[in-house]
């Protein structure tokens, strides 16, 4: 087994579904990471850090087993591998939207069945094997679980019912199934093997990063708006904006007049930017945040 270095932190990312949301995410975070057709050693601008890619469903036993020193996967995968790891920052981030992703069990819409117990005895098809193993065990219900390679959705109609992944549940509906209940919701996570997060140097790092992913995915929803105002209207200005914000106020040249700037949801910009123009606001300027810390 090749252990990472002790002067530089082996970073695990997804392969598959996360990868292009991971890189994005690193890049507003401000890494740069570069990956060439067919390798799983992508560059990154930061002489700390190798990036390695593995898939998420192996991730946490590569880092548990300390053949890399941190890195992201699902909290799905941690708990259908039992890892023993250091969880280091929930990341509400996925493939196509910031919701959770759950694990349901769904039957085909023709199907009678309407709940878990009129399953007994029945065939289901997952990938995520021993989890459902466990729902099922838990509510006393007698099932056979397959692993499925792929393509899980098809085989509601040859099996009894599947346990699959999904965000929006297009795919469900796709594929004309019903869920029947919801055997877990997960979220990204990064992780740190024991070793790694015992010493001083790593630990530091991983923080680091961290800290900077989620100022990253805090920015996300968020937008800055800066616009100056005359000071008789400020009083007027500050109503409008959200209460629970703080602005940062600065004096211009002209003593008349002062700068506001404040950070808002960015759902909130359509209706604030017109009702500041017309409580007296100029200059308005909206735009968009790379990370939003804490």
């Amino acid at each position: 087994m090749l252990k990472p270095k002790t002067d530089v932190l082996r970073l695990g990312i997804p392969k598959g579904s996360l990868q292009d949301s991971t890189i994005d995410l690193f890049a507003k975070a401000g890494w740069r990471i570069n990956v060439s057709e067919r390798s799983y050693f992508p560059s990154i601008d930061d002489p700390a850090i190798e990036v390695v890619m593995f898939r998420a469903q192996e991730m946490s036993r590569y880092v548990e087993e300390n053949v890399i020193d941190a890195g992201l996967t699902g909290s799905d995968w941690i708990r259908e591998n039992n890892s023993q790891v250091q969880e280091v920052a929930e990341l509400v981030y996925s493939k196509a939207t910031s919701r959770p992703a759950r694990w349901v069990l769904a039957v085909p819409q023709e199907s009678s069945i309407t709940k878990p117990e009129e399953l007994r005895d029945g065939v289901i098809a997952t990938e995520l094997v021993n989890v459902t193993r466990e729902y099922f065990a838990s509510r006393n219900i007698p099932i056979k679980v397959e692993f499925s390679w792929g393509a899980t959705e098809v085989k509601a109609r040859l099996l009894d019912a599947i346990v699959d992944i999904t965000e929006t549940g297009s795919s469900i509906k796709a594929n004309n199934l019903r869920i029947i209940d919801t055997l877990l919701v997960s979220t990204t996570r990064f992780i740190a093997n024991k070793e790694a997060w015992a010493s001083p140097v790593k630990r530091e790092k991983i923080e680091n990063i961290a800290l900077l992913l989620q100022g990253a995915i805090n920015a996300r929803e968020k937008v800055g708006l800066k616009l100056n105002a005359p000071r008789e209207k400020l009083d007027a200005i500050l109503k409008i904006l959200p209460a629970e914000k703080s602005p940062t106020i600065s004096p211009l040249a002209d003593g008349q007049w002062i700068a506001v700037e404040v950070i808002v949801e960015e759902k909130l910009e359509r209706e604030l930017v017109p009702q500041l123009k017309r409580a007296g606001a100029t200059g308005l300027i909206s735009y968009p945040l790379n990370k939003v810390i804490a």
